[in-house]
């Protein structure tokens, strides 16, 4: 999930974004899946069944597009999540979606699971055209998650506390699905600026989950923010997360929602 949304250019970001895979096995269990609705969208807007996943990590989203009678080539940066993922079943390249080589392969979809903030956007796009066969479409997607108030400010506490100054911390209250609105958008003027698609269309998906104390606990230092803090202080914000679930009567329901910002190869 990204944790700055707004920041202008976390692609840029290589630390972070190679971190992940410091626990693949943590990642895979404890993120959450995409919607079956979605999934089952991409796959009957798009001409054919070659799924390219670009940053597919341990193979989330990939897996679902395989059981939908996908076949799926993964590119992910991440050697660890890459060899996650291949144990799982899928084929995946390691490299950047920049730097990867295509070699004249095309596909009927290029699809990007809460990664494509990790990629140059406009590069990203010229290369996803690149790939993509005539009719084919980009489907780039991210979780959005709207913890309860009481959730969020014992979230902004700790990371207070624990990390002074960091960035989120000096902006201004409103939904995480504002917050997300610039990556969004700087996601769509990369489809354009491609010059090979038609307009940039974008689909949501609102659902709930409901997660215990530990269920949180156990997803929580798969957040990029936290992948890279030492032991102690990431003991300090699971622990400050965990007492405000208990004072919550030891779980909560989490608001989720998927967006899709996708267009077609013309």
């Amino acid at each position: 999930m990204p944790t700055q949304a707004s920041d202008n250019e976390p692609h840029k970001a290589r630390g972070m974004a190679e971190s992940f895979g410091v626990d693949a096995e943590r990642y895979d269990r404890t993120r959450p899946a995409y919607p079956d609705a979605m999934v089952e969208r991409i796959v009957a807007a798009s001409p054919g069944p070659d799924v390219l996943d670009v940053g597919c990590g341990t193979g989330i989203a990939a897996r679902q597009f395989q059981a939908a009678g996908c076949t799926v080539l993964g590119v992910e940066p991440d050697g660890r999540m890459a060899d996650f993922a291949r144990r799982r079943g899928l084929e995946v390249e390691v490299a950047t979606f920049e730097a990867w080589d295509p070699a004249g392969r095309t596909f009927d979809a290029v699809v990007a699971g809460t990664a494509w903030h990790w990629v140059d956007p406009v590069a990203g796009a010229a290369k996803a055209a690149e790939v993509l066969r005539p009719g084919g479409r980009v489907a780039l997607f991210w979780h959005v998650f709207e913890p309860p108030p009481a959730m969020a400010e014992a979230h902004a506490a700790v990371y207070r506390r624990v990390m002074p100054g960091f960035p989120s911390q000096d902006r201004p209250a409103g939904s995480a699905l504002d917050g997300y609105r610039p990556l969004f958008d700087k996601a769509a003027d990369g489809i354009r600026d491609a010059g090979a698609f038609g307009d940039p269309e974008e689909w949501r998906y609102d659902w709930r989950r409901f997660y215990t104390r530990d269920e949180w606990l156990d997803q929580m230092p798969t957040s990029g923010v936290l992948t890279r803090l030492p032991p102690d202080r990431l003991a300090e914000v699971l622990a400050g997360a965990g007492a405000a679930i208990d004072a919550m009567g030891g779980g909560f329901t989490m608001s989720y929602v998927t967006v899709v910002v996708t267009a077609v190869r013309v």
